[in-house]
């Protein structure tokens, strides 16, 4: 047993797909599957069953997997005290977040944090949408994520609020506020890529509505959707946190009748958290409970 076959077994587990579990490993699926095959002689026990075209974990197997987790984040402890010299290096705790988001966890998290942990450092890491942010949980480049719901059950999602989704347009353009969800019909918006899971949430809400907007831009290259919109090409339907810096440009933001929203939350691997990422978890239930 070595600790390249525990990665495989918990990566299975949480994709449950040996494909997707390679994939997410960088490596070869019949190197993966020969991995687990030769674990499970070795232990004399079988990890996982055949399930439609994925995999489910045994009884037996998930036993293994939470040993398994326990064990890498032990690993993982270890390493990072080696890489700090004399053991002195300040602590660290990494957050993803989405752009759109950021501003909020920049704004009122950190600061609050900070003035209870003044030895820690926060770094954000910056992700360009929730599957990014999920990407970064699972492969460990950050403790704790900041993001909307939905996410993969493998993570635990602890919600924070409900945040307001706004269309954010260009000055001049004669609309009510709040306005109509059914006014969107035929408006000329910003719209992600098709195909991507946000582009299906907006097209699911448009379906709800009977509403069919004309697609002026369709990219996941957020950085130019607000310049657009300033240009007059057309308006963008985002959330709250995005559109306060949207109003300081010189657009218009409205809220949407009916009101709608999305449930923002912190997430993490099921994985024991460190005592700086429980802290701030902690810290921001409290004030989300405030």
């Amino acid at each position: 047993m070595n600790l390249q076959q525990l990665r495989y077994v918990v990566a299975t587990a949480e994709h449950r797909t040996m494909t997707d579990a390679a994939r997410s490993l960088y490596i070869a699926q019949p190197a993966l599957s020969r991995a687990i095959r030769d674990l499970e002689r070795e232990l004399g026990m079988t990890l996982f069953a055949r399930s439609g075209r994925g995999v489910v974990v045994t009884a037996q197997g998930r036993r293994v997997v939470k040993l398994a987790r326990e064990a890498l984040d032990a690993v993982h402890e270890i390493e990072q005290l080696a890489t700090q010299p004399h053991g002195f290096a300040q602590a660290e705790l990494r957050i993803a977040s989405t752009p759109s988001l950021e501003p909020g966890l920049a704004g009122r998290l950190l600061p609050a944090y900070a003035a209870e942990h003044p030895g820690i450092r926060v770094s954000i890491v910056r992700c360009d949408g929730r599957e990014s942010v999920v990407s970064a949980i699972r492969e460990q480049r950050a403790d704790l994520g900041l993001t909307d719901l939905p996410v993969p059950t493998d993570l635990v999602s602890h919600p924070l609020e409900r945040q307001e989704i706004v269309l954010i347009s260009p000055p001049g353009l004669d609309l009510p506020d709040p306005i109509p969800v059914t006014r969107l019909n035929g408006m000329r918006l910003v719209l992600p890529a098709p195909g991507s899971p946000r582009r299906k949430e907006f097209d699911h809400i448009f379906a709800i509505y009977g509403v069919r907007p004309i697609p002026a831009i369709e990219s996941d290259e957020r950085g130019g959707w607000l310049p657009a919109v300033r240009a007059g090409r057309a308006s963008l339907l985002w959330y709250r946190g995005m559109a306060d810096q949207a109003a300081r440009s010189g657009l218009v933001v409205r809220s949407l009748d009916p009101s709608l929203k999305k449930i923002i939350a912190l997430v993490h691997g099921r994985r024991r958290l460190t005592a700086m990422a429980q802290d701030f978890l902690a810290l921001a239930e409290r004030g989300t409970a405030a």
